[in-house]
């Protein structure tokens, strides 16, 4: 192990961009240990997430509503269907389309992963107080929803 490394500069430190980079990347490492340990990835969680909240989906609505490249959808379906915890079927409406569905092994899933990922944000979170968690969480959506909106245009 080397010598600690000088921090950055306090004009460095002070930058939103850098603080929700590194916020960010603190995030990412926390939740992707808690669910690869459970033999997850962020991935899968979100397509179960989305499946539950929203119901069945073909595999490009799928990939419009969790951010997931269609290219890499396939691996992710492929892998949550290994599993059995969805199933593809032909779309009655279009039989060149699949419609994706949770099953009940994928509800299950999803309760257990949603306690990891749980655990992850309040490992993240840990230094504030439970009020300024709910603000960071408000303002971090604010945030986001401007930046969705203007990519939209």
């Amino acid at each position: 192990m080397g010598p600690t490394p000088e921090p950055a500069p306090a004009r460095l430190r002070a930058l939103p961009s850098r603080l929700l980079a590194g916020a960010s990347a603190a995030a990412d490492r926390l939740v992707g240990e808690r669910l690869a340990a459970e033999g997850a990835h962020k991935w899968h969680f979100a397509v179960l997430v989305t499946l539950a909240e929203t119901g069945s989906a073909g595999q490009a609505e799928l990939s419009d509503r969790t951010g997931i490249y269609r290219s890499d959808m396939v691996a992710v379906l492929n892998a949550l269907a290994g599993e059995r915890y969805v199933e593809r079927a032909p779309d009655p409406a279009d039989r060149r389309r699949n419609v994706i569905t949770l099953t009940p092994a994928g509800r299950d899933r999803l309760e257990h992963l949603d306690a990891l990922v749980a655990d992850a944000q309040r490992e993240l979170l840990a230094p504030l107080a439970p009020a300024d968690r709910d603000e960071l969480t408000r303002l971090l959506g604010v945030l986001n929803e401007h930046h969705r909106r203007r990519r939209a245009w």
